[in-house]
């Protein structure tokens, strides 16, 4: 046995033997041809690798939650040219055994540099009720510092630490190349763009793994970026009303879909651009981060089950 390895060397030591610690991102008793097995997603700070619990599943599956760190020995194997971890032991680990920040992943782009991004953008909104909303609500440190930490979903897209606020000014920046081909108003589709998932600071707790909080699962963050908006709106004097009405649309229509939990259509032209930038971000990104996670001579990904396929690996020779 040697120590822990990372699951970024993982993929290097297929056929060996390995120990480690690593924290349980997803966990779930299937039932398999003779007995139960457990699947688990495991990450640390380099990555995430699918792995399984075949001897005793239903006992251990009782013995740790998602978010735990616990403490394996198993042999790396490849499987249908996906690398995974069969575990053989496992067992819960103690807090003293590890530091919780070399299990959580973060975005690759540092946070100063994600903050000084999303202030560029502020401060080309030249319109000065939105002016005065942005500032009013980013210019709280306490509020900030929540907003830069935060993931920007559970499990699809940007599912790190300053996830949000990296998909925030992707979703921005798109935005603010669309308003060079389509006759929008920048600084409401800037402004909606900002604000589009505000409250995802809300929606989720990311003490370990990813998972939302009981006002993300009762109201969601569409209804609840709303009414930070209106909420905030309402304490700069003269405040438009036609201006926030149409900023609220963005809100509340950005999902683009009632299936995908929009509260309503898009309706402007400003909410059918940011719908479909906001969109695109997150396919793009979640594609992106699936392929990433693939071993290097992958040919295919593993099973995207949200969007019900496979993804081809394009190597360019």
């Amino acid at each position: 046995m040697t120590e822990h390895i990372s699951v970024a060397e993982l993929y290097q030591k297929v056929n060996q033997e390995i120990s480690g610690l690593y924290l349980v991102a997803e966990k779930e008793l299937r039932e398999g041809k003779n007995d139960f097995y457990l699947r688990l997603k495991l990450q640390d700070k380099t990555g995430t690798i699918s792995a399984n619990v075949w001897k005793d599943a239903a006992r251990h599956s009782d013995e740790f939650d998602a978010g735990d760190i616990i403490s394996v020995q198993g042999t790396v194997v490849n499987y249908k040219g996906q690398v995974q971890l069969s575990i053989t032991k496992l067992r819960f680990a103690d807090k003293s055994e590890y530091n919780l920040d070399d299990y959580l992943t973060r975005s690759k782009i540092e946070p100063e540099v994600l903050g000084d991004r999303f202030f560029e953008f502020v401060d080309k909104v030249r319109q000065p009720y939105l002016n005065k909303l942005l500032h009013l609500i980013f210019d709280d440190k306490e509020f900030f510092t929540k907003f830069l930490r935060a993931p920007a979903a559970k499990s699809w897209h940007h599912n790190y630490i300053n996830g949000l606020i990296e998909h925030t000014v992707a979703v921005a920046s798109l935005c603010e190349f669309a308003s060079t081909l389509y006759p929008v108003d920048y600084d409401l589709l800037i402004s909606g763009a900002l604000l589009h998932d505000v409250a995802k600071v809300q929606e989720y707790a990311n003490l370990g793994n990813i998972d939302f909080t009981d006002a993300g699962r009762l109201i969601g963050h569409l209804a609840l970026s709303d009414q930070i908006a209106c909420e905030n709106a309402c304490k700069i004097p003269g405040f438009p009303e036609e201006l926030l009405l149409n900023l609220r649309h963005l809100i509340l229509s950005h999902h683009g879909e009632y299936e995908k939990a929009s509260v309503r259509l898009p309706q402007t032209l400003e909410a059918i651009v940011l719908h479909h930038c906001d969109n695109l971000d997150a396919q793009a990104k979640g594609v992106a981060q699936i392929i990433e996670a693939a071993p290097p001579f992958a040919v295919w990904t593993e099973y995207d089950k949200l969007n019900n396929r496979y993804y081809k690996i394009y190597r360019p020779v």
